[in-house]
């Protein structure tokens, strides 16, 4: 860790710490709270079976643990909101220190919190509750982790700097199933069914402290504090950012409807969905689901790094564009390969690989252009709100949404009809209303209102 003197806008010199310091420890916290938010989504069936009536029909009772699992997801633009008012008024790290804080506390209470069997009823309202704390906590963390390490990063390379964080959830979802893992190989099948299922989210607390102390180590972002010190910074963010700006309403509506909302059917579909329909429809041993998710995921996660670098050069509205389309034409023939080849683990793992690194194409780039698209004086709350709709809302629906209109319709694959129209309006929305490359966005003359294309204040 070395201290470094940067310019920042307008000349004024900031001592810094060195910027792969910054994006370390900024990222670490975030895949602690990624490994925090979706441990409940690796394990769900099983909590259908500790927190719901023994009188369910089991498939009831996963398509209700799957809508809890949702919950989390409901309540992020919510925390987008709160965090979001709190990272623009007060500073970047106060916000994020306090998000981690709170997820941490939220997982280890999920380790506690007794079953069905025990009392009843309340055992599902009281995991509900934690996911909402859950869900409160992620949507002010990535706002804060990507606004952070952006207005670090300089010019033409924040796509390469931001991509790092967008690795972190992936790499989370990897921690989860290696943790959940060791421990199902360790205690045996019924007793991480009884009670071995707690230890991943009680092991929470010792990442949580370890992160927390690595991040109180960084400072505050130069542009934040320079905004502070000639009272330019918002007084009132979220009143700027949703009350008083018609044209940043404009953004947040393209950002939501161009990229966040197809990104995360993308993201949860490549996934997620992937996972529990290799597992639950399939019925492939878990052991090897885990290994095929695990590698394919490790093995996509360079590609975060590589599309975030070329979408430097050669915009980021353009890569995740194609990844939409990519996704719109292949999911149904890759999972239709997916059950022909269920007895063959080598190339199962390739058919997810492949969609993983849809996964990097739509998400690698999404956190500079977020970050871009907004005035710094309001681009945590304004770049959260979008993105946590996008993914919260429309893209933790997709194990859910697919798992009903499968249940529905008898078809297994009709669950992929849902992301596959949410990335189609992706696709037409950012080709429609997004300009490459400063991202100058067709509202008012595509709209209405008159007055030229906006251009956003860079960072």
């Amino acid at each position: 860790m070395t201290a470094s003197v940067q310019t920042v806008g307008g000349g004024v010199p900031a001592r810094t710490m060195s910027l792969p310091w910054i994006v370390a420890a900024s990222s670490v916290g975030t895949l602690i709270e990624w490994y925090d938010f979706y441990l409940y989504g690796v394990l769900a069936l099983f909590f259908s079976k500790q927190f719901f009536s023994p009188e369910l029909n089991p498939t009831v009772a996963f398509i209700a643990s799957l809508f809890v699992f949702w919950t989390g997801f409901l309540v992020r633009p919510f925390g987008a909101i709160l965090f979001g008012h709190l990272g623009d008024l007060i500073g970047r790290k106060f916000t994020f220190m306090l998000t981690l804080g709170l997820m941490g506390a939220a997982t280890f209470v999920v380790g506690l919190l007794p079953g069905y069997a025990v009392i009843g009823a309340l055992a599902p309202i009281l995991l509900v509750t934690m996911r909402v704390l859950q869900g409160l906590a992620l949507g002010g963390e990535y706002g804060g982790a990507a606004t952070y390490i952006a207005e670090h990063a300089p010019d033409g390379k924040r796509g390469l700097y931001t991509s790092w964080i967008q690795t972190t959830a992936t790499m989370g979802i990897v921690l989860a199933l290696l943790v959940i893992l060791v421990c199902r190989l360790s205690f045996g099948d019924q007793a991480f069914g009884d009670w071995g299922w707690r230890i991943p989210f009680l092991l929470s607390a010792i990442l949580v402290l370890l992160s927390g102390y690595i991040r109180l180590k960084l400072e505050e972002s130069p542009l934040f504090a320079r905004l502070k010190e000639q009272g330019k910074a918002s007084t009132n963010p979220a009143a700027d950012s949703f009350l008083r700006g018609g044209r940043n309403w404009g953004l947040i509506l393209v950002a939501l409807f161009g990229a966040t909302a197809p990104e995360g059917v993308v993201w949860y579909t490549s996934q997620f969905f992937a996972l529990f329909y290799l597992y639950a429809v399939l019925k492939i041993n878990y052991v090897t689901v885990y290994v095929i998710m695990m590698i394919a995921l490790t093995l996509g996660a360079p590609f975060f790094v590589a599309f975030g670098a070329l979408s430097d050069r050669i915009g980021r509205r353009n890569i995740m564009t194609a990844g939409f389309a990519l996704a719109v034409v292949t999911y149904w023939p890759t999972f239709t390969w997916l059950g022909t080849f269920r007895d063959n683990p080598v190339v199962l793992t390739i058919l997810v690989f492949y969609m993983v690194i849809l996964v990097t194409m739509v998400y690698g780039p999404i956190a500079a252009f977020l970050v871009e698209l907004f005035p710094a004086r309001i681009r945590y709350t304004s770049m959260s709100l979008p993105y946590h709709i996008g993914n919260g809302v429309f893209g933790g629906l997709v194990p859910a949404a697919g798992a009903s209109i499968a249940a529905v319709t008898g078809i297994a694959l009709s669950g992929l009809l849902y992301p596959m129209a949410i990335a189609t309006i992706g696709i037409v929305v950012s080709l429609v209303f997004i300009r490459e490359p400063t991202h100058r966005v067709r509202i008012w003359d595509e709209v209405g209102g008159g007055g030229p294309p906006l251009v956003p204040d860079q960072p």
